[in-house]
């Protein structure tokens, strides 16, 4: 699943391209993915301009004229799709991480296309997702916070309101393994499994430690731990291990810096001792059994 650096990477690339133009046509291609198109969803969207954009967690907002914003959560393979109208095909290919099939292209035509529209600009637009696990919908733009997709939500991670304090305090209590409370989205919103397991090596603390321990200078460690991980990985474009693309098609290079994500039995890049991975909450955990207390 797209974590939230591939989901600001992605934010970032449609905006560098929508910001200011006008839908000139839309159209859907299925009833819906996860959840149904809201009515009239084509419709609603010719004509209008595009505004701005907004990343909360793991969605995306496109904020429309007209008061209403374009509600976008890419699911486990989606994915946004940005060409020129008319351009030939020409796979863009990046250079592959060591255990990532992602396709790395834009070229038409896109299976799986069930959202596409086209800018008075000549940008073609689409939302492709093999598996149909995304969602969108459209929200005012004034109520975003009360969709029920982001009401209940965390603070940002690379927000002010993420300190050492307040992490403390939201931990305080908890019995949960560290790893399991980051992962909570009503903690903190947009952390995902991948950038987790980075943060948490960084910072020297096992995944099994439980939550309530997470105080003083652990608390210091992680906080700078998590901003540091994200900005890096935002950076490289995300991390490209299957299904993730930029809108433009060139795939994330984090993953040539993963430092135990994946990488059971190799050498601890700090200290050499092999990488252990184990199951939590049915999802992997890697660590380095040296470092990580």
């Amino acid at each position: 699943m797209p974590e939230l650096p591939e989901v600001e990477t992605v934010m970032r690339g449609l905006q560098a391209v929508l910001e200011g133009e006008r839908i000139a046509w839309a159209e859907t291609r299925r009833d819906g993915m996860r959840f149904l198109f809201p009515p009239r969803l084509a419709e609603r969207l010719r004509g209008r301009r595009v505004l701005g954009f907004r990343r909360r967690a793991k969605y995306i907002l496109i904020r429309l004229e007209g008061g209403e914003s374009l509600l976008i959560h890419l699911g486990m393979s989606g994915r946004m799709v940005a060409r020129r109208e008319g351009e030939p095909a020409q796979p863009r290919q990046g250079k592959q991480g060591a255990f990532s099939d992602a396709r790395g292209h834009n070229a038409p035509p896109e299976a799986h296309e069930h959202l596409a529209f086209g800018t008075d600009g000549g940008w073609h637009i689409g939302f492709v997702d093999p598996r149909r696990f995304g969602s969108v919908d459209l929200v005012a733009t004034e109520a975003e916070e009360q969709h029920k997709l982001l009401a209940g939500l965390g603070p940002e991670p690379l927000g002010p309101d993420i300190t050492p304090s307040w992490l403390s305090a939201a931990l305080a209590g908890k019995r949960t393994p560290i790893k399991a409370a980051l992962l909570d989205q009503r903690v903190i919103a947009g952390l995902g499994n991948i950038y987790v397991n980075e943060a948490l090596h960084m910072s020297g603390i096992s995944p099994r430690r439980l939550a309530q321990t997470i105080a003083g200078k652990r608390a210091e460690k992680l906080v700078i731990a998590i901003r540091t991980v994200l900005a890096a990985a935002i950076e490289a474009g995300g991390t490209s291990l299957r299904d993730h693309v930029q809108p433009g098609g060139e795939i994330g290079y984090f993953v040539q810096r993963l430092s135990v994500y994946g990488r059971t039995s190799e050498p601890c890049l700090t200290c050499a001792t092999p990488i252990k991975e184990l199951r939590q909450s049915g999802r992997a955990s890697f660590y380095c059994p040296s470092c990580q207390r």
